[in-house]
């Protein structure tokens, strides 16, 4: 095997590591920096951090992000299904429908159990 043959991936590599460089560097350089409370304040779990990392998180939050995941998961194999739609027959259409089917029983229970009331 001829290692010529791998440079241009090798030049591919540096040029798009130096473009990425040069932009993160000119929105640093360019970029104005006025930071404030608000955004500065923690967003992700809801709550203000404590001293202690290793506190207990509530777990509506976790209910959300499984949520978040199951929809996310159901589109990604929503998409391929859609694109073969006319070659995977009847056959195809109802393993999508059971799919479907499973996870809106899901959903109904996570929203009978409260999961989607953030308060």
């Amino acid at each position: 095997m001829n290692l010529e043959q791998y440079f241009p991936v090798l030049l591919f590599i540096i040029v798009a590591t130096a473009i990425g460089m040069a932009l993160l560097m000119a929105g640093r350089l360019l970029g104005p920096h006025k930071p404030y409370a608000e955004k500065l304040s923690p967003y992700e779990c809801g709550f203000e951090a404590f001293d202690d990392s290793r506190m207990r998180f509530d777990i509506r939050y976790y209910l959300i992000a499984i949520l978040f995941i199951m929809f996310d998961l159901e589109i990604a194999f929503l998409f391929p299904w859609a694109m073969a739609y006319g070659t995977v027959g009847i056959v195809g259409f109802w393993a999508a429908m059971i799919f479907l089917s499973i996870l809106v029983v899901g959903f109904i229970y996570e929203w009978k159990k409260g999961a989607l009331d953030w308060e």
